[in-house]
Parts: structure tokens; C-alpha cells; sequence
């Protein structure tokens, strides 16, 4: 979602100005006159930064830091002032604002400052994040994106719990065995061992006995007794990995452990109490395994007790540049090379990417470039595999072509917003939706291109005056 500014300024060409270029650089815009108006549009729109004249009649600049002090606001600000001279700014400073600008004043300038503060926010964001993780046992587990912190809310809740069983569901690269060690890592069985097992690798046989264990001589290449994983956890964790994959009769025997809370080993005539907890994991959907008769119903309904979904990376791109930064450190680091980081342009490809493979993908990515780069600068576009380079977002790489006479690009705007209106019987929400815009976004293109008829009449528009 784009980043959403208020300018504030009585002057209406600076207003314009600043509109123009702001929403070029892909900006949403809110614009007032005066600094009244700046107050009750910073509570309407709840902007993410505030542009804002200190010398403006009615309320001025400095009434508004004032006012956003004593309520306790945080919002990032850029002052500006026709006066010469620093008195102003720095009277503004001390109220909170963190740039200052003179009339007249570079574009580019406003741009590269708004840069500054969305980078330092995210930067704060994520090391935040990063150093609560570090302090709770999930320094592995990377993300800021709304559907990582749900997950990482879900874990911190496990946390407080012995729940016997957890079941884990994401996709192949999601990070579930990573996610296993970190409930086991945080849980009341810490001290406890972690044991874990791939079901998709081994034969009915072979996975019985190292679960379960077997007795001397209970089968031909039984030649000693052997403990299995179940009991070697002794009040630890283990972890079925591919459950979906387990074969069906060793399913059943998992299932009497679980329900009993006893075992036996192969052969063996004494049952072996159940002290471990279970998480097992699939990328398979188990309901459709049970309805194919693959998978035991009674099997699943006693492993979902606690399901825990692990989103793919394709729904949370805002993952991508932390995730990849990360894993470039290490692979640096591992294969003993200098790492300059990644530029912009390869990360839009990078978030603009599917990744079937998830974190695993990423993660071999990564690790190829180090291997193959020949110089120093940050991995550029052309470094990455080409199914990568060519889902092109940005510059240069529009799937629409500029014809050589030009075009009137408001109009262009203007017919897809009426559009999208007429095919959605003027519901803004979904016409907005349609667009891949915000309802505030739209508004206020409704109000600019005067499309009030298409919603049934005047929309109260941000931008109005007092």
C-alpha cells in the first residue's frame, strides 16, 4: 500500500506542485489550506508524513507540531517557509519536525527526504521486531509482514501452554521445521530433547522402528535392541515432518500412542509411557488426504488440535527484502565472500516473484549469486535467474507501450476510474478494490475528475477548504 502524505499549505500553486510530483512518485496525497484543516484531516486520513507551511493564517505551522505534541501524535514532518532565516525551523524541530525545507525549494528534496524517514521507520520497525525475536527464541524466523506478526502472536501464545499436540500446514519452504524447533525452543520442554523425523523418507518398516524402536530379534535385521525416537524424547518434542506422507498402518499405531499416551516397541510385550509432545507438518491438504482415504480421520482430528498456518511467500512480498538481505549475510559469510547487498531494482523483481519454492528458493537464489558474481557492487537484476528478471515492475519494464505522439495520461486515469465505477454501480470499496488504489485514493480522484454521478452525488472531498 502506498505511503500517504498531507500537504498543507495555503498556497494553492505549492499545493499543486507538490501534488503533482508526490503522486508521481508514487504517492497518495491529502491536500489542506491552513492548519485547522491539517488537524482534522491528520485524524480523517491518519497520513504517514505531513508536509507543512509554518507561516499560514488562521493556525500556523507551529500551532499544528504543538497541537500533535500534546496529543501525543507521531507523525514524521517536513516544514517549510518563504522567511529567511533558521528561527522558524528551529523552533519546529523542537516540536517534533524532522526537515526543513525553504521556499523555493527542490522537489527532488522533498522526495529524498520522505526516502529518509520511510527507511528509518522501517529500519526501526524491523530491528524492533528482530530484537524481540532474538529475546523470544525466533531470531531465525524473519518477517514484519501483518501475516508473519499473526504468527508470530500465535507462537508467543504457545508459548504459555503443553499443549501434546501442534500441527503446522504451509507450503514446501515455509520454514515449518524452523518453526518446530522455535515452539520447542520457547516451550515448558525446552530442556527436553528435540528429535525429528522425515515420513516421506523412509519404508513402513523402517518408520516403526524409529519411532517406536524394536526388540532383539522382533525382525531379521534385528540384531540388538533398539530405542526409538518416542522414547528417547523422554518429555522432549518430537517432530513428524510430511506426515501426510506416513504410511497407513504406521498412522494407526501413532494414533493408539496418541490417544493412550503408551507405545510399544516392535516385538515387544510392556508398554512405554508417552511422555513426548508431538508436532507434525505437512504441505499437503490433509482433508483431501482423508477423503481420498490416504489419511486417517480419527488421525487428523487428534493432530489439529493446535493448527498452525505458515503463509507462502507470494502473500507476504514485503518479506522478501529482509528475508533475502539476511540470507546474503549469511551465504557471504558461509562461502567466505564480500556482499555489497542488493539494489532496488532487483529487489522490485525479487517481491514481484511468485516463489513457488518459498524461503528454500529465495535462499538457493541467493546462495547461486554469491557463488557466480565477479565483482563488488549489490546484486543487480541481470544477476538473478531469469524467471526472476523478467516479472519487470518498475522502470523500464511496463507491459504498456508509450505511443511516439504521446498521450493525455488524466484522461487516461479519468476513463478507468469511471470504469471501474460503472462496473461496480458506484460501490467504492469494490471500485477502489478493482483499481488496486485505496477508497481515500479514490475519492479523491472522484473529486478531481468530477465523477460525483457515478456515486450518486457529491463525495465530501479531502482536499475541500474549510
Amino acid at each position: 500500500m502506498p505511503f500517504r502524505i498531507l500537504v498543507c499549505d495555503d498556497e494553492a500553486m505549492i499545493r499543486d506542485a507538490l501534488e503533482e510530483h508526490l503522486c508521481s512518485e508514487g504517492y497518495e496525497v491529502a491536500l489542506a489550506v491552513d492548519g485547522d484543516q491539517a488537524l482534522r484531516l491528520i485524524e480523517e486520513v491518519q497520513p504517514d508524513a505531513l508536509i507543512l507551511d509554518l507561516n499560514m493564517p488562521r493556525v500556523d505551522g507551529l500551532t499544528v507540531l504543538r497541537s500533535l505534541r500534546e496529543k501525543g501524535v507521531t507523525l514524521p514532518s517536513i516544514v517549510i517557509t518563504a522567511r529567511p532565516g533558521f528561527e522558524g525551523a528551529v523552533d519546529a524541530i523542537k516540536l517534533g519536525a524532522e526537515g526543513y525545507l525553504q521556499k523555493p525549494f527542490d522537489l527532488r528534496e522533498v522526495s529524498h527526504q520522505l526516502s529518509k524517514f520511510f527507511e528509518r521507520r522501517r529500519l526501526q520497525t524491523e530491528v524492533s521486531y528482530l530484537r524481540d525475536r532474538a529475546s523470544s527464541g525466533y531470531e531465525r524466523l524473519i518477517g514484519t509482514s501483518p501475516a508473519m506478526k499473526r504468527l508470530f502472536e500465535t507462537l508467543a501464545r504457545l508459548e504459555r501452554v503443553d499443549s501434546p499436540t501442534v500441527l503446522l500446514i504451509g507450503e514446501s519452504g515455509t520454514g515449518k521445521d524452523l518453526i518446530a524447533e522455535a515452539i520447542h525452543r520457547r516451550g515448558p520442554r525446552k530442556d527436553k530433547p528435540f528429535m525429528q523425523i522425515d515420513c516421506a523418507a523412509m519404508p513402513e518398516t523402517l518408520i516403526e522402528s524409529e519411532l517406536f524402536g524394536h526388540e532383539k530379534g522382533s525382525f531379521t535385521d534385528a540384531r540388538a535392541m533398539k530405542r526409538g525416537l518416542f522414547e528417547v524424547a523422554d518429555g522432549g518434542v518430537i517432530f513428524l515432518d510430511e506426515i501426510a506422507e506416513m504410511p497407513i498402518g504406521t498412522q494407526s499405531k501413532l494414533l493408539r500412542a496418541l490417544e493412550n499416551r503408551r507405545f510399544r516397541r516392535i516385538g515387544a510385550l510392556v508398554d512405554i509411557p508417552l511422555t513426548a509432545a508431538v508436532i507434525a507438518a505437512t504441505n499437503k491438504d490433509l482433508k483431501a488426504a482423508v477423503a481420498a482415504g490416504t489419511f486417517r480421520e480419527d488421525l487428523f482430528f487428534r493432530l489439529n488440535v493446535v493448527p498452525i498456518e505458515i503463509p507462502p511467500l507470494r502473500r507476504r512480498p514485503e518479506d522478501v527484502e529482509p528475508i533475502a538481505l539476511a540470507l546474503l549475510e549469511r551465504a557471504g559469510r558461509d562461502l567466505g565472500r564480500k556482499t555489497a547487498g542488493i539494489d532496488r531494482d532487483a529487489l522490485d523483481a525479487m517481491r514481484a516473484y511468485a516463489w513457488p519454492g518459498n524461503g528454500r528458493e529465495l535462499r538457493n537464489v541467493i546462495e547461486r549469486v554469491v557463488i557466480l558474481k565477479t565483482d563488488d557492487h549489490p546484486i543487480r537484476r541481470e544477476d538473478l535467474p531469469e524467471e526472476i528478471r523478467v516479472h519487470r515492475t518498475t522502470r523500464g519494464g511496463s507491459p504498456y507501450v508509450l505511443l511516439p505522439e504521446g498521450i493525455d495520461l488524466a484522461a487516461v486515469e479519468r476513463g478507468f476510474v469511471e470504469q471501474a465505477l460503472a462496473r461496480c454501480a458506484g460501490n467504492q470499496t469494490q471500485a477502489a478494490r478493482l483499481l488496486g488504489i485505496s477508497r481515500f485514493a479514490l475519492r479523491h480522484r472522484i473529486d478531481r475528475y468530477a465523477l460525483h454521478e457515478y456515486v450518486g452525488g457529491r463525495l465530501a472531498a479531502v482536499n475541500d477548504g474549510p
